[in-house]
């Protein structure tokens, strides 16, 4: 049966460990500048500027200098915690930061730090339909150019696949605490290869959602990803 539990808390976490290496720049990617804010300030003000969010964790990595820095940092309803060597370690740290606070049948939405052009719209559509839910669910988008399988050793095609039932993972995903704190948890034990939030819960045995997003929610990977984002960001398509 979908929850119907209106009064559960909604707790944000924002992976921002990582160093961004592909983007060739001295600069970890999420403190890269769209006009005069940082990736990771414009990130944060979208997730804060949502009245269902009841509280928003960054994780950082230990030797991160900047985010002192950001005047966001000081505000009430964010707190920072040190991340991990990967993603899902950042998160569950992140998790680790909530226990005293979340209660095990709150939401926990998890976005990545470099995902600055997410729309508000997109944001409430997201919470809104994930809470009519069990378990969760996550913004993804149907693939719509062919897909191709190479060998490991080379760039041969081996095969095509069918995009039919394809769809490509975004930010946020969103999830039960105690239930992705769990799954998050065990995948790292049993050293599964998980590359995102759904893809432990996928291992715990649940089935996530698809809530269909938006090609211009972006993850900032590459300098070409920047300057997309850069314009992106100057449209009236996000606002």
């Amino acid at each position: 049966m979908p929850n119907q539990n209106t009064k559960s808390k909604i707790w944000a976490v924002v992976p921002a460990a990582g160093s961004g290496q592909r983007m060739q720049s001295d600069v970890a990617k999420q403190y890269l500048k769209i006009d005069d804010k940082t990736v990771l300030e414009i990130t944060l003000a979208t997730l804060l500027d949502g009245p269902e969010i009841d509280g928003v964790v960054v994780c950082l990595a230990s030797d991160d200098t900047q985010w002192s820095s950001l005047a966001i940092s000081e505000n009430p309803l964010v707190i920072d915690t040190v991340g991990g060597d990967t993603r899902a370690q950042s998160v569950l740290n992140g998790l680790d930061a909530l226990e005293a606070t979340a209660d095990v049948n709150d939401w926990v939405l998890v976005h990545d730090a470099a995902r600055p052009c997410l729309k508000p719209s997109l944001l409430q559509k997201l919470i809104s339909t994930v809470m009519q839910t069990q378990h969760g669910g996550i913004l993804a988008i149907p693939v719509k150019d062919t897909l191709k399988v190479s060998e490991q050793s080379n760039r041969l095609i081996q095969k095509s696949l069918d995009r039919s039932n394809v769809w490509q993972a975004q930010t946020p995903q969103m999830f039960r605490f105690a239930e992705l704190k769990a799954a998050l948890s065990n995948s790292i034990k049993d050293k599964q290869p998980i590359t995102d939030e759904a893809s432990a819960m996928e291992l715990a045995g649940y089935q996530p959602l698809l809530i269909e997003g938006d090609a211009a929610n972006i993850k900032i990977t590459t300098p070409d990803d920047l300057r997309l984002a850069k314009i992106l960001s100057r449209a009236e398509i996000l606002n």
